[in-house]
């Protein structure tokens, strides 16, 4: 190696170090904490946050949510059904343990959403119903098949629309959680299956900044 490709080699070295602590630095004066760390507890965050669409759902007690005024809140949305026979369960019960492990300030800023894949089945009426035996304080959306569809697609969870003439059928669907911020915008992901622990120890962080 020449002496002039050794200087270059040091400074695209130092320049690359210095993007990567300011890097870490902003994530961590936004209050996003350890990019390491919330890989780790199976956060994902985008590098730039995204729209959602119009679109028109209706939550467990009927009345009308606008996707794209999901504001205020922070809110961590679960594509799923309440005829589910074993992800959907499991991962409801593993976010109540979650809220558990949270600080009241974190719970106050949060909210969980499942958002229906089994319209069919799924009316305001039997989430309400589903989601109460929980006894968690989780919000439903359900609506037309082609407006969740476009729902979904928009976050990138897609599901596979079940053939609704068999009996006892089942819907094929992601386990992972859509992370929506106060602004309503789309800020990540958190992967599946979930670690409440982890999550317990990284959502504080998250939810603190803006």
């Amino acid at each position: 190696m020449t002496r002039t490709h050794a200087t270059v080699f040091v400074l695209v070295a130092i320049v690359a170090l210095v993007l990567g602590l300011t890097v870490n630095k902003v994530l961590t004066r936004n209050g996003q904490g350890d990019p390491a760390a919330l890989l780790d507890a199976g956060i994902v965050l985008l590098p730039q946050s995204r729209s959602l669409p119009a679109l028109s759902l209706l939550n467990q007690d009927g009345e009308t949510v606008m996707v794209d005024q999901l504001k205020g809140k922070w809110s961590l949305l679960f594509f799923g059904y309440t005829f589910c026979p074993d992800i959907c369960p499991a991962t409801l019960a593993q976010l109540r343990q979650l809220q558990g492990q949270l600080p009241e300030e974190t719970l106050e800023r949060l909210k969980v959403m499942m958002v229906s894949v089994d319209p069919h089945r799924d009316t305001p009426e039997q989430l309400s119903k589903y989601l109460g035996y929980f006894d968690a304080g989780f919000q439903g959306l359900t609506g037309q098949e082609e407006t969740l569809q476009k729902f979904a697609n928009a976050v990138s969870i897609p599901y596979i629309p079940a053939d609704t003439s068999k009996e006892n059928y089942t819907v094929d669907h992601s386990g992972n959680l859509v992370i929506i911020g106060p602004d309503g915008t789309q800020r990540g992901f958190i992967r599946a299956p979930i670690n409440p622990a982890k999550l317990a120890a990284q959502l504080p962080g998250l939810v603190a900044g803006s």
